[in-house]
C-alpha cells in the first residue's frame, strides 16, 4: 500500500458532549479532522471516480453516527469514528483528530488525535 490519503479537515459536527450534566442537555459543536489511508494511484491514472475513496459518503456516514448520539469525552467520538471508517470503508489506516474548541474557555482549542489501523 502506498503512503497516499484522503484527508476531510474541518468537518464541524454538532452533537451533545460532555461529562458535566449541564452538558448532557445542550449541543455543542466538535471539529473533526479525517485522514485515511487510501491508494490513488487508479483514480489518478484513469480520472475515474470508481477508484476514489467515496468522501461524500465518509461525511455523511460519520455526520449521522456523531449527531444520533451523545457521548462523554472526545476519546470516546475519535474512537468509534475510527472503527467505523475503518469496517465500512475498508481503510486500512486512519487517523482521528477530534476538536472541541469550547471545552476550556481560555484555550482555542482542546482536541485529541489518535491513529487507528485495521
Amino acid at each position: 500500500m502506498k503512503n497516499d490519503c484522503v484527508l476531510i479537515e474541518g468537518l464541524t459536527i454538532v452533537t451533545t458532549i460532555g461529562v458535566y450534566d449541564w452538558e448532557k442537555n445542550i449541543k455543542q459543536k466538535l471539529v473533526l479532522d479525517l485522514e485515511m489511508q487510501w491508494d490513488n494511484t487508479q483514480a489518478g491514472l484513469h480520472d475515474d471516480v470508481a477508484f476514489c475513496l467515496d468522501y461524500a459518503k465518509v461525511t455523511n456516514v460519520v455526520e449521522n453516527y456523531v449527531k444520533s448520539r451523545q457521548f462523554g469525552l472526545i476519546e470516546r467520538v475519535a474512537e468509534e469514528v475510527a472503527q467505523l471508517i475503518i469496517n465500512d470503508f475498508g481503510v486500512p489506516c486512519v487517523r482521528v483528530k477530534v476538536s472541541k474548541p469550547s471545552a476550556i474557555p481560555s484555550a482555542q482549542n482542546v482536541a485529541v488525535m489518535i491513529q487507528r489501523c485495521r
